[in-house]
């Protein structure tokens, strides 16, 4: 397959992004204002001065004029971009691709979600028709899978493995204390964590993540012109999806130990950016930890620990914030919960002020100049991921 990649051909030279959470102050266009406002802002242009747009949202508006209508454009061109919880991804994946073909010089990638006033619980959005052969299941019915797989597949008790969901929890949430855009602003004990009462299978409650309303928006443009927005620009150094065949749930040989889609486009982007050993060369990931077991089991399948280790790593402080690698220091789902179209943008938000030195309390300095994001869309076996890579 020709996967040649645009690296450092593109480059985000503005971002932006609302504080998530219950926003119940807010609608879907509130929201997406307030982002595309703020990206602009950091570029030191108009709206008026972007080509064209990208909008990434799951549920939350139809079409582009989902878009043009709360930002007022004037008949620019607007695509609208779903793919599962990759959404925000590939909307920036997309306009990176069309400021590289040479179509448009200046574009914007924004995500928006607004799922909390539905008053249900889960995702409110409808479901597609089928042929009847589909079983119905919950997420964390269905990652709780991997909690029972991974252990099995390497032999872990039961009394480490909690463990180690513990820690990423803990880990997030203490990272989120020091965000003022994360929903849950504040640290939770591993005390209360381990106390919590199961929902799925070794999952508790505090493994789950939770869903949220919030935008994020970023401004690409060619390298050779960033420097005429600013003097930081953040380059694209890899952007790689890998959607699966589905037939995980069908296939006696998959144990729900690992994400195959994971550890494909982990293996296209760091081909792309020229990356040979992912834990000794990023500065810092942000994953999709939608659960606790999700963001173990993308540590191997990123290639971050070995197959087998990742839980002991978690535990012994690697993937901490003051660790070899920090994972999701802006406190990652966990403390932001899951605005489906927003979340890939939102890390790239992170990124953006990481690789800038911007990042506050929270800053990574470990003399590396390399970031990396990515989302999971779908359930185990049957999923789409989306890697980007990012650096100054």
């Amino acid at each position: 397959m020709a996967d040649r990649g645009i690296t450092d051909r593109v480059a985000v030279v503005g971002a932006g992004c609302t504080r998530f959470g219950e926003r119940r102050d807010a609608g879907a266009d509130d929201l997406l204002i307030a982002a595309a406002n703020e990206a602009a802002a950091a570029a030191g242009i108009d709206l008026a001065d972007v080509d064209a747009f990208w909008l990434g949202t799951f549920g939350s508006g139809h079409a582009g004029t989902a878009l043009s209508k709360p930002l007022k454009l004037d008949n620019k061109p607007v695509t609208r971009v779903e793919n599962f919880c990759a959404t925000g991804s590939d909307a920036f994946r997309n306009a990176c691709y069309a400021v590289a073909a040479g179509a448009y010089d200046v574009v914007m990638a924004i995500g928006v979600e607004k799922v909390m006033d539905s008053g249900q619980a889960g995702i409110p959005f409808f479901e597609f028709f089928d042929d009847g052969t589909v079983v119905p299941h919950t997420p964390p019915g269905t990652f709780g899978y991997l909690a029972t797989g991974y252990a099995q597949r390497h032999g872990v008790a039961d009394a480490d493995l909690r463990a180690a969901m513990t820690h990423v929890a803990w880990k997030n949430h203490r990272n989120g204390a020091l965000n003022p855009r994360a929903y849950f602003q504040r640290e939770i004990p591993k005390e209360v964590i381990d106390r919590q009462p199961l929902l799925a299978g070794k999952l508790s409650l505090l493994d789950c993540g939770g869903l949220a309303d919030g935008a994020a928006a970023v401004v690409i443009t060619r390298t050779e012109d960033a420097r005429r927005y600013t003097g930081k620009p953040v380059l694209v150094k890899a952007l790689a999806l890998a959607a699966g065949p589905g037939t995980g749930t069908m296939d006696p040989g998959h144990d729900f130990s690992s994400f195959p889609e994971a550890v494909a486009a982990a293996r296209s982007a760091y081909a792309q950016a020229g990356i040979r050993d992912p834990r000794a060369e990023l500065s810092f990931a942000e994953v999709h930890d939608c659960f606790t077991i999700t963001e173990i089991v993308l540590m191997e399948d990123l290639g971050f620990s070995a197959r087998g280790t990742a839980w002991k790593d978690m535990v012994g402080g690697v993937f901490d914030r003051d660790g070899a690698l920090p994972i999701n220091p802006d406190g990652g789902l966990k403390a932001f919960g899951h605005p489906l179209g927003a979340s890939g943008i939102r890390m790239i938000f992170e990124s953006w002020l990481q690789l800038r030195g911007e990042a506050g309390e929270r800053q990574i300095d470990n003399g590396r100049t390399l970031a990396l994001t990515q989302n999971i869309g779908g359930d185990p076996g049957e999923c789409v991921c989306l890697i980007t890579i990012l650096g100054t």
